[in-house]
């Protein structure tokens, strides 16, 4: 637990949030592995300014991966009491941003990895670490393509998302995506000579809550979710410059997250045809009307079968029988369409203290971690008889 939170220490020191450069931090992870035996593998964004890793340690072999990511998301308008940038230990809890999501469990997994440098592995240990998981699992997108030639596809994945150390099998996926609107332009003291984007684009909304009220009434359900059916959510609305001008444009930025049952393709296609919907209803006197609808960014759901043999094997190490689905999203699904049996369990509570001000994790989940980061040495070490 000393060198688990003395390694947190660092990491809530270096100021992640998703719209800053994560290097500082990717330095330290990189220099800390490779001075420990590990074959170290950068993987760099097209800016420059991001970069995740891939590392492996041990023989050569499929072994088991440990994956975090590095960014955390702002605390601009919280209102903290203590500096979110520096880890501060009491009564039981290390606050700072991102203990909880996930730094705790990053710090976990490279004090495991320093313990399994001074021992002789049977099977190698890997590590995956990501940037940008914060705005939508976008670094893993451009990393996942790399894992088969640095380090190799593992025979287990665990993502360490917080989940109070329950093995979670599922979560939804999600799209987002972006809807231009195209109207035409005036003066509003003569705005029904034109057409106002904002009209379509309010027609537009009520059909998407059509359509969310469709896939809660009659769509898939899955009660292990606390909402059991695929959702559809309006996040920003905008458009217009004046009073006094009719808006000739507006924009919607909007996502579904969906269940495994319900394909990502079908609520596409549903979304597109209620725009064709909305565009017949203008376009008979406004002939130039449109839509432009653009999903800029999606992340694959993950679930997994319950009896699964990465559910027992995460089970084991965590000693816990039960198993979760969580709300949000994480990375695991980009591992599971690899075919790489993925599960997610980490410490903390993402109800809880993720995301909030005064993020903190307790200490009695940072050692329940500890604890499972030992017993997966044991496997690995061929210590455990498993």
């Amino acid at each position: 637990m000393t060198q688990t939170l003395d390694i947190l220490e660092r990491l809530i020191g270096f100021d992640t949030v998703s719209a800053n450069s994560n290097l500082a931090l990717i330095d330290y992870v990189q220099s800390f592995l490779t001075d420990r035996g590990f074959q170290v593998h950068r993987v760099p964004d097209a800016s420059g300014q991001k970069a995740g890793l891939f590392a492996v340690l041990g023989p050569a072999g499929k072994g088991v991966m440990l994956s975090a990511h590095s960014d955390v998301v702002p605390v601009t308008g919280q209102d903290w009491t203590r500096d979110p940038f520096r880890l501060n230990v009491d009564d039981g809890r290390a606050y700072g941003r991102g203990t909880t999501d996930m730094k705790g469990y990053l710090a976990s997994m490279l004090a495991l990895a320093d313990r399994a440098s001074r021992t002789t592995l049977a099977e190698p240990l890997k590590i995956a670490l990501s940037y940008d998981e914060e705005v939508g699992c976008v670094g893993i997108q451009h990393m996942i393509g790399d894992l088969e030639r640095t380090v190799g596809a593992p025979r287990a994945c665990f993502v360490g998302e917080p989940t109070e150390m329950q093995v979670a099998v599922g979560h939804k996926g999600k799209a987002a995506l972006r809807a231009v609107f195209h109207g035409q332009g005036g003066h509003s003291a003569l705005a029904p000579k034109f057409l106002n984007a904002l009209h379509i684009a309010g027609d537009f909304l009520a059909e998407l809550r059509k359509i969310q009220d469709t896939l809660a009434m009659v769509g898939a359900r899955d009660e292990a979710y606390d909402i059991p059916y695929s959702t559809v959510h309006v996040g920003q609305l905008s458009g217009g410059t004046a009073l006094n001008i009719v808006p000739d444009s507006a924009e919607m930025i909007f996502e579904y997250r969906h269940l495994p049952a319900d394909l990502p393709q079908d609520i596409l296609e549903r979304i597109q045809h209620g725009a064709s919907k909305v565009l017949a209803s203008f376009q008979r006197h406004f002939p130039d009307a449109a839509i432009e609808i653009d999903p800029y960014n999606a992340y694959p759901g993950l679930d997994v079968p319950p009896g699964a043999e990465v559910v027992a094997f995460a089970q084991r190490l965590a000693q816990t029988n039960g198993m979760t689905k969580v709300a949000f999203g994480t990375e695991a699904g980009f591992f599971d369409a690899l075919d790489i049996p993925t599960v997610v369990c980490g410490p903390g509570s993402m109800e809880g203290q993720g995301h909030k001000p005064d993020e903190f994790i307790t200490l009695e989940q940072l050692a329940l971690c500890d604890q499972m980061m030992d017993r997966l040495l044991g496997e690995l070490t061929g210590a455990s008889g498993g």
